[in-house]
């Protein structure tokens, strides 16, 4: 049998042919372990379905847009889930599925789904505190409010980024905008999302949970030493010593003047206390 973290791998191995969506509800197994993944993918399908058979042969991509948002956002009634935001359920699509609240990224990727079915060219964006959609058409790109379909102007996104922004001059604040509103690749759409988890289980302490988000960052993100050694501290946490000892010793072989070298290493030195001792 399949374990969850093989199967991630296998869906996340190549940029080209991630499945977002197929992978984004693959996060869920870690709290639904039952989960009938392909029976959720099945029920997309048939919502899908159950718009293209209303849409006229001759439908244009602004008619198919309208009724894209019509169909998700008032007959489906999806919405963000305000009164729960840090609910991790949020991030569950089989459950964003059922009770039709979510979050920004989970939103847009059941609304990318259904449009994608129904020939809408719908991107996600990696937009700070806001995950956004943008639609291209004939007359230029839009981007829309996952949690509502409306669309946005420059004014809107612009205040939207000055939060995160540090006296950056209007023509900078241009550029960056720009820059921000490119297509977010499947890997950063998934990152995202677990990045999202990740923090809602270190504030609440949830370690287990968080141990199972790094094993799933690590396998999507290779690259990334700082999420070996996040799940080196996930794994000390749970007191895994040997696995976390591994993780945070590869930290700093690859990593020996990393400006939290010190804090690491007082970690180690602990960690191999308590190794020697026999607590394992």
């Amino acid at each position: 049998m399949t374990s969850v973290l093989d199967y991630f791998t296998s869906l996340v191995a190549d940029d080209d042919s991630l499945p977002v969506t197929e992978t984004a509800l693959s996060l869920a197994q870690d709290a639904y372990p039952d989960l009938d993944l392909q029976g959720t993918l099945a029920e997309l399908d048939e919502l899908a379905v159950r718009l293209k058979r209303r849409l006229p042969g001759n439908a244009d991509l602004t008619d198919k847009i309208g009724a894209l948002n019509r169909f998700f956002f008032r007959e489906l009634g999806f919405a963000g889930n305000l009164n729960d935001y840090y609910d991790p359920d949020n991030s569950h699509l089989n459950v964003v599925l059922k009770r039709r609240r979510g979050i920004p990224i989970s939103l847009a990727i059941l609304y990318m789904e259904i449009g994608e079915q129904v020939g809408v060219p719908v991107k996600g964006v990696s937009f700070p505190g806001h995950f956004l959609l943008r639609v291209t058409l004939p007359e230029g790109d839009v981007m829309l409010d996952p949690t509502t379909g409306k669309s946005l102007t420059e004014a809107e996104m612009v205040d939207r980024l000055e939060p995160y922004l540090s006296h950056t001059s209007g023509d900078s604040i241009g550029g960056t905008l720009r820059m921000l509103l490119q297509p977010a690749t499947g890997r950063e759409i998934i990152a995202r999302m677990l990045r999202n988890l990740k923090a809602i289980y270190l504030q609440t302490e949830r370690w287990q949970r968080l141990l199972a988000v790094q094993q799933r960052l690590v396998i999507l993100l290779p690259e990334s030493i700082e999420e070996v050694r996040d799940r080196g501290f996930a794994y000390a946490r749970l007191d895994y010593l040997r696995p976390a000892l591994e993780d945070l010793e590869r930290y700093l072989d690859d990593r020996p003047d990393a400006e939290d070298a010190t804090a690491v290493e007082s970690q180690l030195q602990e960690l191999r206390q308590r190794t020697d001792s026999g607590d394992d």
